[in-house]
Formats: C-alpha cells, structure tokens, sequence
C-alpha cells in the first residue's frame, strides 16, 4: 500500500486486541525473539517501520533504544503517540518516503507483520538502505510465506495417519487478497494483504543492496484444549512455522 492503508478502519480495535490479549502472537512469540536478535545496544537508533499503535517502538524503547516509529495510517499513528513516552518519535507517512530521517541516522530498522502490508517493497528497501548506517541492520518479520498463504493455504486432518497438516494450494504466484479482520463482526471489515514467495525477498533486498545474514522461523507457542486431536494439532503448530523472521545488512 505505497499510498493508502486498510488498518485505518481498524485502528481502534488493533490497539485494544494488543493491549488486552494476553496471548498475541506480538508478545509471546515475536517480541521476545526480536529483542534477541535486535541485541540492543543503549541509544541505538531503531526505526520501526510499519509500527501500527506503537506497541513494538515502545518495547524497544524501554529495552535502551532511541526509537522512532513509522506508519502510513494516521490514526494509528494518533494512537501510537497518546499511548507512548514523548521521547519516541511517530510519523505518518508511506514506508518509501521517509525524508524526516538523514542519511545514515539509523541503527536498525524492523518492520514487523508489516512487508506483508506494503505493495512495493522494493522501494522501502531502498528507503531502508539510505537510512540505515554502514552496516545496519534490517529485520523483517512476516508470516511464513511458504506455509500461509491467504487463501492458499489451510489446516486439514488426516484421519487415518491422526495428524493435522498444513496443504498449501499456491505458492510460487504473487498475490493481494483481502483479508477479514474480525470475522462474524463486520464482513465488510478487511485489510489487504500480499503473498509473496521467499525468493521475492532475497531478490528485492538484494537489488537494493542488502545481504541477508539470517534466516530464522519461528513456531506457535499455543497448545491446544484437551480433546481427540489435541495432540497432533500441537504437533503440527510445532512442526509447522507460523513466522519468518530475516535480517539483512547493508
């Protein structure tokens, strides 16, 4: 979404989804491995790009980091600023145009569950490289490309082996689908959301001038209610990742 968002209409409910659901995937899964990864060092300079509400601005600015945060959504960015320290700097603005940051003023970049959002990456990375030091870092964390798929992909159960697998029907295919926010509430709810094949993002940042260093997937951490195919449904969230996270450097 080079110049428009869908989570504008959803802001509200994000904000109130990440700050009273204990178990999202954002706290228990992806935030401790970002801060992992990320390593902060005390007033690195980390931009999140694609920072929704702010949740993940505000984590790192608690873990030491002079951050800042970035969304095209303005209410969004509304909110990411009544809930933050004044310290942490919101802009509403495209991921591509980020002419509020110097050259080279930033450490580290992250978009998180937000690449997946964005119609033209390519131009982000570079946005990305000529913000980021020598040698900065950038971290994307997205859904698995190559397990979810939107509307290409799908649990099923295979009754006689008793194991619950994940069919994937499309993957090689680019895609922008829309995607049901609540579903039951509203169906006319939706944001857009792109699929795009791992080979994508090797290429684009490559193209702009990155090396990815790492590669890493991460799995669910729910386990399922005690009933006949629990076991193999926590197998499968097990076996199966439900993240990808990259990091490349400039």
């Amino acid at each position: 979404m080079a110049n428009d968002t869908s989570w504008g209409g959803v802001a509200g409910w994000y904000h109130r989804f990440l700050e009273r659901e204990e178990g999202a995937y954002q706290k228990t899964v992806i935030l401790p491995n970002l801060v992992r990864l990320l390593d902060i060092k005390r007033n690195e300079m980390i931009v999140d790009l694609g920072c929704g509400q702010g949740f993940f601005a505000r984590e790192l600015y608690k873990k030491g980091a002079r951050a800042a945060g970035v969304d095209v959504s303005k209410e969004l960015i509304g909110l990411a600023r009544q809930h933050s320290p004044k310290e942490i700097q919101f802009y509403a603005a495209p991921a591509h145009k980020l002419d509020f940051l110097k050259d080279g003023s930033a450490d580290a970049v992250v978009m998180v569950l937000a690449v997946q959002n964005i119609e033209n990456p390519g131009e982000v990375f570079a946005e990305c490289r000529r913000v980021l030091t020598r040698g900065g870092r950038l971290l994307l964390v997205t859904t698995h490309p190559a397990f979810r798929v939107p509307h290409g992909s799908e649990w099923g159960w295979d009754a006689a082996k008793k194991i619950q697998y994940r069919r994937v029907d499309q993957y090689l295919s680019e895609s922008k689908v829309k995607i049901q926010m609540r579903p039951g509430e509203n169906p006319k709810e939706h944001t857009i959301t792109f699929h795009r094949p791992l080979q994508f993002y090797f290429k684009a940042l490559g193209k702009n001038g990155f090396r990815v260093r790492r590669l890493e997937e991460w799995i669910s951490d729910r386990t399922s209610q005690p009933g006949p195919r629990a076991k193999a449904e926590t197998l499968a969230r097990h076996e199966i990742p439900l993240f990808m996270a990259l990091e490349a450097t400039t």
